[in-house]
């Protein structure tokens, strides 16, 4: 009974570690909804997605096999190789679709107009919720799957999914206020789900085998991964305080 306790504080851990990417996707896709159903857009987005995230588990332990089972292959000698199944897949074209939607979200702040903000803002929550519950079971793959190699009890599993859900919820909640009082901080996000999209492309390329040229596709890994959000936030943190430094050296040069 310990051992399981244990487990299951293991993987709530793990499930909360792993769904930083996520909860931050979630984050900047409710701000398409309204405002007022920003919030429970977030809450059916997630709640539906820990349904589906349970049926997912469920079936991945019973039909594993087939995940993993080869159903595409590319040869071109010297060239191109990849040998493709049901899991590499899903995870390539969910890190193609983030990585579409951070570059798609970048350029609107960098060229964005007031009837376009209108126009994004008043997109469909049942749309919102849809792409919040899909992008949430490909980033579910990997907590599955981490989740699988610590144990084999189903119930185990199910209750940390539940609650590291409901944690999520949560956070989402924070994560979207902070966004909303730190618009620069927006950017950083961005950036960030970027590098989502390129480490789940990498991560898709590895499990299909994928080589380009005879060199093959190498998996980014969630330290370097970590290391480089790091990076990025001391980067921003360091260029607010400088910028705010030349504000007021300016605005103390001109009442001279």
């Amino acid at each position: 009974m310990i051992e399981s306790i244990f487990t299951l504080l293991m993987l709530i851990l793990l499930q909360t570690v792993l769904g930083f990417d996520n909860l931050l996707y979630i984050s900047l896709e409710s701000k398409r909804a309204p405002l007022e159903k920003q919030k429970s857009v977030r809450t059916w987005g997630i709640g539906i997605a820990i349904g589906l995230r349970i049926i997912l588990l469920y079936i991945l332990v019973n039909l594993i096999k087939y995940f993993q089972n080869p159903i595409l292959k590319i040869d071109f000698p010297e060239w191109i190789y990849g040998s493709f199944n049901i899991h590499s897949l899903i995870v390539l074209l969910g890190g193609a679709f983030i990585l579409y939607t951070a570059m798609k979200e970048i350029w609107h702040l960098s060229y964005m107009e007031e009837h376009e903000t209108d126009k994004r803002k008043n997109s469909s929550t049942t749309s919102v919720i849809i792409m919040i519950v899909l992008m949430n079971v490909i980033f579910s793959f990997d907590s599955i799957l981490s989740a699988m190699a610590l144990t084999n009890i189903f119930w185990i599993m199910a209750t940390a999914i539940i609650i590291s859900g409901v944690l999520m919820i949560w956070l989402s909640e924070s994560v979207s206020v902070f966004l909303a009082k730190n618009r620069l901080y927006e950017v950083l996000g961005l950036f960030i789900l970027f590098l989502v999209g390129v480490m789940l492309l990498s991560e898709g390329g590895h499990l299909a085998h994928l080589s380009f040229f005879g060199n093959e596709i190498t998996p980014m890994s969630k330290t370097t991964f970590y290391f480089v959000i790091f990076i990025l936030v001391v980067v921003d943190i360091v260029q607010g305080k400088y910028q705010k430094k030349l504000l007021e050296a300016k605005t103390s040069s001109h009442h001279k």
